[in-house]
């Protein structure tokens, strides 16, 4: 059969569904990001994903603590399969922003790089640096609800899936100050699960607590009547105690001690706090833990390897 040719303006001008050109990017606008690829912003949508929802929340409250505004912080599981978290600190600015022309509370739960900790204004140290976490939470929640107690009164919010659905309004006069947050996960990103493990909240809020000496972390339980509060004077030398409480010590208290340093030999107001506590048992595996403003560091650092090397040569240099 011989070829028959097409004229090119017979031929087809349906798109093939491997075209790539301007029409095929995409922008998504607010939280829908988030929406989209949950797993780049809280680590997976499973169980562990679902835990650190609450930890990016709790971590606010932290770094409350950690610029001496919070002394209390409350996490409560809900019948209903909501977590709510309260702190006593100086609670999320809700005024208008001077640029922007929404609330300020608006603002850090709906824009994704929006917070009071890039510069060193609001905050000299922190966990959360980036400006995600709280409106992350928002984004993966079917419900999310804002209350703050702020300038004598009490704010209220709400949002849905990272939308708003309730306007900042005033819902009362009070004397305290603080932040509270209750959020239910969205069925349509925690396929999996969506139920809050009670033991997988007390290990990283008891943690927190002893990195935190002074500040009171309570968690309860609706479901099941459970309730602990967590509170060290001592902090990390009390942590040591309790991470070889099962083990045979060779001395019988914890070895601590504190420094600081110049975080930049320009900037002399700046400075590094670092807290060291350590304790020998009879095992003969090293077990050390580092952290940077509350916040394990799983693959080490800098800071440890430096522990490491300095231990090793005053061991060395007494033993000489």
């Amino acid at each position: 059969m011989a070829d028959t040719e097409v004229p090119v303006d017979k031929m087809s001008t349906k798109q093939s569904p491997d075209i790539y050109d301007a029409s095929k990017i995409q922008k998504l606008e607010g939280l829908e990001g988030v929406r989209k690829r949950p797993d780049m912003y809280i680590g997976d949508t499973n169980e562990r994903g679902l835990h650190h929802c609450v930890f990016e929340i709790v971590d606010n409250s932290i770094d409350e603590a950690l610029a001496g505004y919070c002394k209390h912080i409350t996490v409560a599981i809900h019948l209903d399969g909501s977590c709510s978290i309260e702190d006593d600190g100086r609670g999320v600015p809700v005024d208008m922003h001077p640029i922007y022309k929404i609330p300020a509370l608006e603002l850090v739960m709906t824009n994704l790089h929006a917070g009071g900790k890039f510069g060193k204004g609001a905050y000299q140290v922190s966990g959360g640096l980036h400006g995600v976490g709280a409106k992350c939470v928002n984004a993966v929640s079917e419900s999310f609800e804002v209350e703050v107690r702020r300038d004598g009164k009490v704010h209220h919010m709400a949002f849905s899936r990272g939308k708003t659905t309730e306007k900042i309004h005033v819902i009362g006069n009070t004397k305290k100050t603080g932040t509270k947050i209750t959020f239910l996960p969205d069925p349509e990103i925690f396929l999996t699960t969506r139920d809050f493990k009670y033991e997988i909240l007390t290990k990283r809020l008891r943690e927190l607590a002893f990195l935190n000496p002074g500040v009171e972390i309570t968690l309860s339980d609706e479901r099941t009547q459970k309730s602990e509060t967590f509170k060290f004077a001592d902090g990390i030398t009390e942590y040591v105690s309790f991470l070889n409480k099962n083990k045979t010590v060779l001395h019988d208290k914890p070895v601590s001690f504190s420094g600081e340093a110049a975080a930049d030999p320009e900037k002399p107001e700046l400075k590094i706090l670092v807290d060291v506590a350590l304790q020998y048992n009879d095992s003969y595996n090293d077990q050390i833990y580092a952290y940077a403003n509350s916040i394990f560091n799983i693959e080490g650092g800098t800071h440890l390897s430096g522990f490491r090397t300095a231990l090793t040569r005053v061991v060395n240099n007494y033993a000489k």
